[in-house]
C-alpha cells in the first residue's frame, strides 16, 4: 500500500490565536515582510541542513516546508522555504510574495513544470502541483488566513489574484 501522507513536522508549539494575530501584524507591515525576506536566506540554508525539521521560524510554530521547483527558464533545481496548510493527503501553499504586485518566481517555476519536491520531516518528497481556483482556491486561502492574518493584509495589498497550489505526492 502507498502512503500518501506528508510526515507531520512543527517545530516548536502554536503560540495562539491571540499571538498569531500580533505576529500577523508584524508579518504583514511592509518593514515586517522585507524583514522575513531577509531572512529567507538563513532559514533556506537551515532547513536544507536540518533536512525540512527545523526553521528560523519555527518558535512561533510556522508550518514550514522547502519547496524544491525546476527553474523556468534555468532548467536547475530552486528552493525555497513555504509556509504551508494541510488538508488530508494534500498541503496547500498560497503565492503571496508578501503581497507583491508580481507572483513569486517559485509559482511561475511551478505553472511551467507542476512536479516538484517538498523537504520535510527529513525526507525529499516528489509532489505534483495544481493551481486551484473558485470556492477550494478560497477556501484554502481563507485557512492561511484564519492561521495568522498577514495572508489577509497581502491579500488587498497585491492588486492581484494570489496563487494557491496543492500539492500532492507523486
Amino acid at each position: 500500500m502507498i502512503d500518501n501522507t506528508f510526515p507531520e513536522v512543527r517545530w516548536g508549539r502554536d503560540p495562539g490565536r491571540l499571538a498569531r494575530r500580533a505576529i500577523g501584524a508584524v508579518a504583514g507591515s511592509k518593514p515586517g515582510a522585507w524583514l522575513i525576506r531577509q531572512c529567507t536566506p538563513l532559514d533556506r540554508w537551515l532547513l536544507e541542513r536540518s533536512g525540512g525539521r527545523l526553521t528560523i521560524f519555527g518558535p512561533m510554530a510556522v508550518p514550514l516546508l522547502l519547496l524544491t521547483t525546476t527553474g523556468r527558464k534555468s532548467g536547475q533545481r530552486r528552493q525555497i522555504p513555504l509556509a504551508y496548510m494541510r488538508e488530508g493527503d494534500r498541503l496547500y501553499l498560497v503565492g503571496s510574495n508578501f503581497g507583491q504586485a508580481h507572483d513569486p518566481a517559485w509559482v511561475l517555476n511551478l505553472i511551467a513544470d507542476p512536479n516538484a519536491w517538498v523537504t520535510m520531516g527529513g525526507k525529499e518528497i516528489p509532489v505534483r502541483a495544481t493551481e486551484v481556483v473558485g470556492e477550494e482556491r478560497d477556501r484554502a486561502y481563507q485557512k492561511f488566513v484564519d492561521y495568522i492574518n498577514n495572508y489577509d493584509t497581502y491579500r488587498h495589498r497585491a492588486a492581484r489574484e494570489i496563487k494557491v497550489f496543492a500539492l500532492t505526492r507523486r
